[in-house]
């Protein structure tokens, strides 16, 4: 062991040549992740359903968003119409604040309960940077898994109701790419985004649990009793 310009060296190596030798690629935490969810698959489906619920009401909001400028509704600025959508955008923020502690908690339940097992694979070369790299694809996963089938849930809803109440001849009307011919955004625009915001929120919910177990000391991660 040497120090060369200020640097450690062990055997002519420089510690960020040792950190470069022992990254671990972005396949093998996509395995791990997935291991992970489908062995606690109750618990992931649990985090995912606050997702899932989330996601599912914003996009029957945006669905009757679409179903009233298709009717004409929006365009009169009926203010009982202007009034409902006030109360549902509220609505939605208060479900996606709820989701989002929902996803901390589980998350931190879930380091907790992986203390171990983030001891040994701290002692097997893990660095920080892969644990935190494994629980944002974990929380990507479910947020994946339950934004998509919340935007399918929350549009079809919205569909049948509008279809049931205004007629079904007003699905030829609602537009459904990307745009709409005014340039408002289109069916598949609000659909993609809803799925987005619900993987985003996940993530970004999923970044203090990860920093937590990536802070575990091998040692003492070892030695806690679950």
């Amino acid at each position: 062991m040497t120090r060369s310009r200020g640097n450690m060296t062990v055997f002519g190596l420089s510690r960020e040549e040792i950190r470069s030798q022992i990254q671990l690629p972005w396949g093998e935490a996509f395995r791990i992740s997935w291991r992970y969810v489908t062995i606690r698959l109750g618990r992931s489906l649990v985090t995912a359903s606050t997702i899932f619920l989330s996601v599912s009401f914003l996009m029957a909001i945006s669905t009757m968003v679409l179903a009233a400028k298709a009717t004409g509704l929006a365009e009169k600025g009926d203010p009982a119409f202007e009034a409902a959508l006030a109360r549902y955008k509220w609505s939605v923020i208060l479900g996606f604040m709820i989701c989002s502690t929902g996803i901390v908690s589980a998350l931190l339940m879930s380091v907790t309960e992986r203390f171990r097992e983030i001891g040994t694979m701290k002692c097997l070369g893990a660095l920080d940077n892969f644990i935190v790299r494994m629980f944002l694809i974990e929380a990507s996963l479910m947020g994946l898994f339950g934004s998509l089938a919340g935007a399918i849930v929350g549009a079809l809803i919205m569909l049948v109701w509008a279809g049931i109440r205004e007629g079904f001849s007003l699905w030829a009307k609602i537009p459904w790419g990307f745009k709409g011919e005014a340039g408002e955004w289109g069916f598949l625009s609000y659909f993609l985004a809803s799925i987005l915001a619900g993987v985003f929120l996940s993530v970004v919910s999923a970044i203090a649990p990860a920093w937590r177990a990536a802070k575990l000391q091998a040692a003492d991660a070892l030695r806690t009793e679950i």
